[in-house]
């Protein structure tokens, strides 16, 4: 994980700036979202390919580009709930009243 935190670190942190991006963005809208059974399967889906990520059962590199992909992956979801989370605590306080 290191090695892969090294080599690729400007993805990285362009993954988890675009989620922040995505985050600060995604509050506006007003579309419907995913149904209880798409979530079910997309969240059956990540686990079973965290769970192969970790007991290394793609070998070689599609391997490593499954772990970085699963990384890359969190640091955008991480970067979308800071980005949400931050708009929703600058802007709160635009409409009280003083």
């Amino acid at each position: 994980m290191v090695y892969v935190a090294t080599f690729h670190w400007g993805w990285l942190v362009l993954s988890l700036l675009l989620g922040f991006a995505m985050g600060w963005v995604a509050v506006v809208h007003r579309g419907q979202g995913v149904s209880k059974r798409t979530a079910g399967v997309l969240a059956v889906l990540v686990a079973a390919l965290v769970g192969a990520a970790l007991t290394h059962l793609v070998p070689g590199r599609p391997g490593y580009w499954l772990d970085l992909g699963l990384i890359m992956f969190a640091l955008y979801l991480g970067g979308c709930t800071a980005g949400s989370l931050l708009r929703d605590k600058v802007l709160s306080g635009n409409g009280k009243a003083a």
